[in-house]
């Protein structure tokens, strides 16, 4: 009986709620946010967008609306992410080589995230990766 009065108090107890303050007693107030950091409307993202030369085009599983920037250095020989203004990737899922060996890449042709690709820094492929 008297376990039993203890798991009772316990589950009440796992049930008040949080304090406004998350049990902290020390809050630093977040600065409040600026209009960078706030969401835009899609009218104003699409304008930014199109200012930085993209388009907004649905990407991802989700099919999304995101700006799509295309590279001007698009398929050029890379070793480095430094060489490209965007990754420099080897996307060829069958030619991919191991994480860690030498490699030669291409520079990406937009700053889409989404696909499946091997990124390539110092000469030497990164893991594969795969993002939906």
């Amino acid at each position: 009986m008297k376990r039993l009065v203890i798991l009772a108090a316990l589950f009440a107890a796992a049930c008040q709620p949080m304090p406004a303050n998350g049990g902290k007693t020390d809050l630093v107030q977040a600065a409040p946010a600026t209009e960078t950091q706030a969401a835009q409307t899609p009218a104003a993202a699409a304008a930014d967008c199109a200012q930085r030369g993209g388009k907004m085009l649905p990407q991802g599983r989700m099919q999304t609306l995101q700006c799509v920037v295309s590279y001007s250095d698009a398929g050029r020989r890379c070793t480095d992410g430094d060489d490209c203004q965007g990754d420099c990737r080897i996307e060829d899922a069958a030619g991919t080589p191991h994480a860690g060996t030498a490699a030669v890449g291409q520079c990406q042709a937009t700053s889409s995230r989404f696909g499946c690709y091997t990124t390539v820094e110092g000469g030497k492929a990164e893991a594969t990766i795969c993002v939906d």
